[in-house]
Order: C-alpha cells, then sequence, then structure tokens
C-alpha cells in the first residue's frame, strides 16, 4: 500500500488532519490502535477556541457544533466568598463554544466516512521506519497479517504513550515537565449546570470547577491528591466538597444528582522538542501535554494540525519544501505560549502540598488583582479565546 502522508493515531488530531488533507486531494490512511466505538466513547472536555471552531469549519466537520455547542461570552473566578466575572467580548472581542471532544470526534469520523477516507482502526505493532530518508515507510499488525505502507510523510498524532515520538532518538529530543502533585476529580452528572459559563475556584481547601456540556449535562471537578482513587468518593461526599469550594451564591443553588461518570485525572505539563525528525512530523499529545485547567490541550492539537496542514498545502500544490521544514518553529511558538498560560492558572488556582499561608495570600492577590484590572482581565481574555494561528 502508498499513500501521501501515513497519520498514526485516530482521535482528533489524526482524524482532523487527515479530512483536511483528503479535502485538498492529499491522500492519507489513518492508523488507529483501538476501535472507532473505544474513541468515540471517551469522555473529554471541549472548550473550543475561535480558531479551532473555524478550523472545524474549513473541514466540514464544522455543522452539528453549530448547531448544538453553546457559546460562552465569559467565565467567573471563585474566591473565598467573592464570585467575579471575565467578559471575553468586552476584553477582547472573542469568545468561546462548549461541545465536547467526544462530540468533535465522532463528527469527524461522520466527515472522514462521508468522504471515503481510509480509517484503519485496531492497528496492532505500529512502527516508523526510515523516517529520515526520502522514502518513509510504517508498518503494523491487523487480523493477524503484517502490512506496510510507503509514504512520502508521517504525522504522528498518537499521544503521549505513542510510538511516534519515542521514534526521534532520545539524544536528539529535549523533553520538558511538570508533573503536579494533584490531579482532577471530575464527575458527570444529568443534572442542570449550575452556571451557564464556567466558575473557577481558589479554595484553602483546593481548587473546584463547574462547567457543563450541555444544559441538562454538568461536569464538575474537584482537587485531590495526585494518588487518589475515584473510588473513595462517594457521589455524596463529592457534592459536599464541591458546595464547600465553590463560592456561596453557586454552592446554594447547585443541582445535585447520580453520576454517570466519575474518574481522576492526572495533571502534568509537557513539551517535546523537536515537533519534527526527518520526514516526522508530531501534532498534539504526542509533542505536548497541558493541565486541563486552561482548557488548551485539544486547542493546542488543533493548532498544529493546523499549521502541518497548511506546510503540507505549500509542498504538493506549490511545491515549497521549505513550509514544512518550519512546521516545528510555529507550532512550538504557539505551544509554548499556551503552556505558560495553563501553568500560571493551576498554580493561581490550587493548593500545592507544601503551601503556606504566605502562598495562599499571594494567590488571593493574584485574583483580587485580576477582579479589579481591566488590562489583566484582557490579558487573560487573549490568552483564554486563543492567540492567533
Amino acid at each position: 500500500m502508498r499513500t501521501n502522508v501515513v497519520i498514526v493515531g485516530g482521535g482528533p488530531a489524526g482524524l482532523l488532519l487527515s479530512q483536511l488533507l483528503n479535502r485538498d486531494g492529499i491522500e492519507t490512511v489513518v492508523l488507529e490502535r483501538r476501535s472507532a466505538a473505544y474513541v468515540c466513547a471517551r469522555i473529554r472536555a471541549g472548550v473550543l477556541e475561535a480558531g479551532t471552531q473555524e478550523t472545524l469549519r474549513l473541514a466540514g466537520a464544522g455543522a452539528r457544533m453549530e448547531r448544538e455547542g453553546h457559546v460562552h461570552h465569559g467565565c467567573a473566578f471563585g474566591l473565598a466568598k467573592r464570585q467575579f466575572r471575565i467578559d471575553f467580548q468586552e476584553r477582547c472581542g472573542k469568545s468561546v463554544m462548549v461541545y465536547g471532544q467526544t462530540e468533535v470526534t465522532k463528527d469527524l469520523y461522520d466527515a472522514q466516512a462521508a468522504i471515503g477516507a481510509t480509517v484503519i482502526d485496531e492497528a496492532e505493532n505500529v512502527a516508523l521506519y526510515d523516517v529520515t530518508t526520502e522514502t518513509p515507510f510504517v508498518t503494523f499488525r491487523k487480523g493477524g497479517q503484517e502490512h506496510r505502507i510507503d509514504c512520502d510523510y508521517i504525522a504522528g498524532c498518537d499521544g503521549f504513550h505513542g510510538v511516534s515520538r519515542l521514534s526521534i532518538p532520545a539524544q536528539k529530543r529535549t523533553e520538558y515537565e511538570r508533573v503536579y502533585p494533584f490531579g482532577w476529580l471530575g464527575i458527570l452528572s444529568e443534572t442542570p449546570p449550575v452556571s451557564h459559563e464556567l466558575i473557577y475556584a481558589n479554595h484553602e481547601r483546593g481548587f473546584a470547577l463547574a462547567s457543563m456540556r450541555n444544559p441538562h449535562l454538568s461536569r464538575y471537578y474537584i482537587q485531590v491528591s495526585a494518588d487518589e482513587s475515584h473510588h473513595a468518593w462517594s457521589d455524596d461526599a463529592f457534592w459536599d466538597e464541591l458546595r464547600h469550594r465553590l463560592p456561596h451564591e453557586a454552592a446554594e443553588s447547585i443541582v445535585t444528582g447520580p453520576s454517570i461518570e466519575k474518574s481522576v485525572a492526572p495533571l502534568r505539563s509537557f513539551v517535546c522538542e523537536p515537533m519534527q525528525w526527518g520526514r516526522l512530523y508530531l501534532c498534539g499529545d504526542a509533542a505536548h501535554i497541558v493541565p486541563p485547567t486552561g482548557a488548551k490541550g485539544l486547542n493546542l492539537a488543533v493548532s498544529d494540525v493546523y499549521y502541518l496542514w497548511q506546510a503540507m498545502l505549500a509542498r504538493y500544490k506549490e511545491g515549497d519544501l521549505a513550509a514544512l521544514d518550519h512546521y516545528g518553529h510555529h507550532a512550538l511558538s504557539r505551544v509554548w505560549k499556551s503552556v505558560r498560560f495553563s501553568w500560571w492558572l493551576t498554580t493561581m488556582l490550587h493548593r500545592f502540598p507544601d503551601q503556606t499561608a504566605f502562598d495562599q495570600r499571594i494567590q488571593e492577590a493574584d485574583l483580587e488583582h485580576l477582579a479589579d484590572s481591566p488590562l489583566a482581565q484582557a490579558a487573560l481574555a487573549e490568552a483564554y479565546t486563543g492567540v492567533p494561528y
């Protein structure tokens, strides 16, 4: 088998890249380790920046998002008994859309099927070869048989634990990482959200977040220790702790109910440099991880895909090879801005194990400054809604 681009990983990054390339006549094969049903069932957040929304529209995969997504023009922050709101429209003229990553993935699978793109799921033992030559190829096992795909380029969209990043020699990779000493215990409940916009709360007992999927489905999080098991928390215990941490008005009005999903997500900041090696290009979680505090994970994957798509267009439509050479530089510039933003929000809103009373007061002063300064709010709004590609 031969194709222009082999895409390793059939999550939203890989599917979106395949969709964009195929619509421009560049052939791809997507290799996914899991089944399509498994990929589409994964519960993930979904706060979409303006650039992510537009890229999905360009891919022909934004129609349901337009119908069912919920535009958010701001978000709220809670500090002790006080709550304040930042108006994105007023501060930077942009907004975000709440539309679950699970739904984005389903839309992309449907879009791929509609154009007849090649997506091979349950592809095992994927291996990359000769990526620094002009004739790279990929092998995998499917249905008990070995297969080989020759290609021009390989896009590694297979996540933090995938094979793509590890195909760059260890001595050529520089990996920057910060593992946070806490996680997020999250529940999904079929209850009306406490607010039509997100509420981020700093509390001496730990961070909390009130978010939503739609008017009848709520997503809530509380900070727990890194080794915490969700099995240790009953629904009642979770709701009680959430009420402690949310601002008073939200705590008083929250509607509780049985959880339909409960899990603990670890938090880390991670960046791999370079994001390209020979004819291998990394996208999304294969190259970087951000804590979910700033809602940047999916959005960064989409901006990576956008840069790589544009570089591939330049190469195939105009014969310009230089654009691909600069892919990593362009992507990393935006990546580090988002990593910084996510780190800043995380350190401002969470309780650290060695945190002192002084540290807590500094966090509170940060939030008070944010509440009182239009310029600080504008900087947050710009970063939250997404810096331009």
